[in-house]
């Protein structure tokens, strides 16, 4: 018996009752964690001889119909799916870059008993940064959404506990890349530079050892995009 046969009868198990009358003839939860399981080996990237990257946030989109009935029970049920995709994700060598998320999402569009899913791989990112310290900054480095002001002197990237911004990447090194910052009022000098790291960095569509940022600047290391923005802009 697989691995998948085994979650497929532990979430049978969770939709007895409540569940199976909700879900009667419409989407079954276990339709979706199939899906989502598909996904994992679909979207799986190569890191090393025994590990791949999968995504680790899914948006689930359903009828008008089945998004009523579902949302309702969606934090139970995800309690029962997330931790099952991650023991299949385990025995299969898939690597995850952060917390696994499962979203739903109205799509008017759909008929009723089909879904649709998207995924993507979201690093995490820590931050000590306060909202006053953010905008107090001219330009900040965003990150899977959250933004760490550019001030002086700057700060390190890294996946290890020594990197003062520390990302959730099995593509980015402990110690992966420094950003320097020398204070020029509303017109800071923004530089990075790779501290020696497997994969490398890339700004703006070139591999670079080291690069002058400005407002705009994307930035890449190991499979996490960074944006170099204004606080206040919508770019």
């Amino acid at each position: 018996m697989g691995v998948f046969d085994n979650l497929e009868r532990k979430l049978e198990g969770a939709v007895n009752g409540a569940f199976a009358r909700a879900f009667k003839g419409d989407v079954q939860p276990v339709e979706i964690t199939a899906r989502l399981q598909k996904e994992l080996d679909a979207e799986a990237r190569l890191l090393s001889r025994d590990r791949q990257l999968v995504p680790n946030e899914f948006t689930i989109g359903l009828s008008g119909h089945d998004y009523d009935r579902l949302t309702p029970y969606s934090r139970t049920l995800n309690a029962e799916i997330i931790p099952q995709l991650r023991e299949y994700a385990a025995n299969a060598g898939y690597v995850f870059n952060g917390p696994v998320t499962v979203a739903y999402e109205l799509d008017a569009g759909l008929p009723i008993g089909r879904f649709t899913v998207a995924s993507q791989a979201v690093a995490a990112a820590d931050t000590p940064a306060t909202q006053l310290a953010i905008r107090r900054a001219a330009l900040v480095l965003e990150v899977n959404g959250i933004r760490h002001p550019l001030s002086a002197p700057g700060f390190t990237i890294g996946r290890g506990t020594d990197a003062d911004v520390r990302i959730n990447d099995p593509g980015v090194s402990r110690l992966h890349a420094r950003v320097s910052v020398h204070d020029g009022g509303e017109s800071p000098r923004i530089t990075i530079e790779d501290m020696g790291s497997t994969n490398g960095i890339v700004v703006d569509g070139r591999r670079v050892e080291n690069a002058l940022l400005r407002e705009g600047s994307r930035v890449e290391l190991g499979n996490t995009r960074m944006l170099v923005r204004s606080p206040v802009s919508d770019v």
